[in-house]
């Protein structure tokens, strides 16, 4: 830019020395001022046209992902009555990240999933965040849109370089039902040094949907697929890093998921969940304990035909040593334990089934030859069978994220 400015000063001096040969000094200074201005506005002109083409477009927009495939092979007992599954191969994930920054302070996230590689035998294509954020400064920032609910450690950073195990922990698949999103408008900041907060007003998931208590409240998510609006949920969460390595939090939602049926009523669902994480040197300690309670499970059980719990918790504790790094590499083995009951407790006519009461051990590695890439691998065992999958398995995956 500096060359092609000075380039038109020398044409500038030429033109003007030959157009006003007769005149003042003054006057030649005036026709030179004249020309640089002209210059300047080219210059300006063109860096402008340049940076909402196609290089300004690249500069503000980001492309990223993640995914993951999984070996499952299953072993021992099966629940009463079953056949065991055969043993499974699943690239279980496929995700795209899209992200554009229209100026400093606003910007577009979103993620495009596909799920078990195509839309048959299970599997299917979702939006699981779209939305604007609004940064403003440190303290106060905004959302509008397709988000995360902030509940957890996994809900909101689940790639799999970033946790232990194939196969994501069952407190939060179970009592916690990651991945799980809604849509509406939220807050978020740090209110303290360290201590981050979130507040959210969205969609709230819809009762007339709930189907097995093996699963908690997980099928009454909607995905905000032409999703019912009459009721709406509140969610929050507060979490404090203030010192080197260590993360403790808590988080909460409420609604009514009723959506306007009468014959269920209101169905407030309350979870709520506490959780820690420890990270110094080598070791790598994770504790998370969460609970679920749904007001008129009697009524949403004689809707549904489907055994409704009022109460449902869970809780898991890992740890990890990271035995050998060198360079990108890294091999950490981990253990596992987690307990959870998903009919802890029913409504008068429901029958409370033991079944749904389990815990698990899982012994495992994992190996990063690059942060972001990771190879998996461990073995389950379950208090009892997890239907038909046996109560042991071996898992191995791979995932990667960028």
């Amino acid at each position: 830019m500096k060359k092609k400015l000075l380039a038109g000063l020398m044409s500038a001096i030429a033109i003007s020395g030959n157009a006003v040969a007769d005149t003042s000094i003054e006057d030649k200074l005036a026709v030179l001022q004249e020309e640089i201005e002209h210059l300047k506005l080219q210059m300006a002109e063109a860096d402008k046209n340049r940076s909402g083409g196609i290089q300004g477009f690249a500069d503000r927009t980001t492309v990223g992902g993640y995914g993951e495939l999984h070996y499952n092979n299953y072993s021992g007992d099966v629940a009463s009555g079953a056949t065991r599954d055969k043993d499974e191969i699943d690239f279980h994930r496929f995700v795209l990240f899209f992200g554009h920054k229209f100026n400093d302070w606003i910007s577009l996230k979103s993620e495009l999933e596909i799920e078990h590689s195509n839309t048959e035998n299970g599997g299917a294509v979702e939006l699981e965040q779209a939305y604007l954020d609004f940064n403003i400064n440190k303290q106060l920032n905004a959302k509008v849109g397709i988000f995360l609910i902030p509940m957890g450690l996994l809900n909101e950073t689940h790639e799999p370089p970033t946790f232990y195990g194939v196969e994501r922990n069952q407190i939060e698949t179970r009592i916690i039902p990651s991945t799980w999103w809604e849509a509406g408008v939220g807050v978020y900041g740090e209110a303290l040094p360290g201590l981050n907060y979130q507040f959210n007003l969205t969609s709230s998931p819809d009762a007339n949907d709930f189907s097995s208590p093996s699963k908690g409240f997980r099928e009454m998510r909607q995905n905000v697929a032409e999703a019912p609006a009459e009721n709406m949920g509140v969610s929050g969460a507060l979490n404090y890093q203030g010192i080197p390595g260590l993360l403790v939090g808590a988080a909460f939602f409420t609604g009514n998921t009723g959506q306007d049926n009468a014959a269920i009523g209101d169905a407030r669902l309350t979870l709520w969940d506490v959780h820690a994480r420890y990270n110094v040197g080598k070791l790598d300690l994770r504790a998370l304990y969460a609970q679920g309670h749904l007001g008129d499970a009697d009524k949403v059980a004689v809707e549904t035909g489907n055994d409704a719990p009022e109460k449902i918790k869970g809780w898991y504790a890992e740890a990890a040593y990271h035995v050998w790094k060198q360079g990108d590499h890294d091999l950490a083995p981990f253990v596992r334990y987690e307990s959870w009951d998903t009919h802890a407790e029913v409504p008068s006519n429901v029958t409370r089934n033991d079944a749904f009461k389990n815990h698990v051990w899982t012994v495992g590695a994992n190996y990063w030859p690059h942060p972001q890439i990771v190879l998996k691998a461990d073995y389950q065992n379950y208090d009892k069978p997890d239907g038909d999958k046996g109560d042991k398995r071996v898992n191995m995956g791979m995932g990667y994220m960028f």
